[in-house]
């Protein structure tokens, strides 16, 4: 079955990519079965939600053939959410190396998309 799970991402060079700690079961089912589903969506209200579906498959990034990209992906994510992670160094040690090792992927969308804007609809009165 399909499971939605919220995770950071960042977009590089049009693609889609995102880290998670290693031994996680996100990750277990990537390996097992890579197809995923990927939404970005925005706005509070209903009549102001925005969103783009994409389907396709995950790659896991290899660290040895990937190096460059997963570190641009690795500067990015600190970039984007740093202002939204704890201190790591307060955290209990199999915290710490719970978050240090971490896979990298990428997001392989297929041709299929699915967009929505509520801002459009005509609504009563209008």
């Amino acid at each position: 079955m399909p499971i939605a799970l919220p995770v950071w991402f960042v977009a590089i060079d049009r693609e889609i990519c995102l880290a998670a700690p290693s031994r996680t079961k996100k990750l277990a089912r990537l390996r097992h079965d890579p197809r995923a589903s990927f939404l970005i969506e925005s706005g509070e209200r209903w009549v102001e939600l925005q969103a783009v579906h994409l389907t396709g498959r995950c790659e896991l990034l290899d660290l040895d053939k990937d190096r460059q990209l997963i570190e641009r992906i690795d500067d990015e994510l600190d970039g984007k959410y740093a202002k939204f992670r704890g201190d790591h160094a307060a955290m209990p040690q199999k915290t710490q190396e719970h978050y240090a090792a971490r896979t990298f992927i990428r997001f392989v969308p297929d041709s299929r998309v699915l967009t929505w804007d509520n801002s459009r609809m005509p609504l009563k009165g209008d």
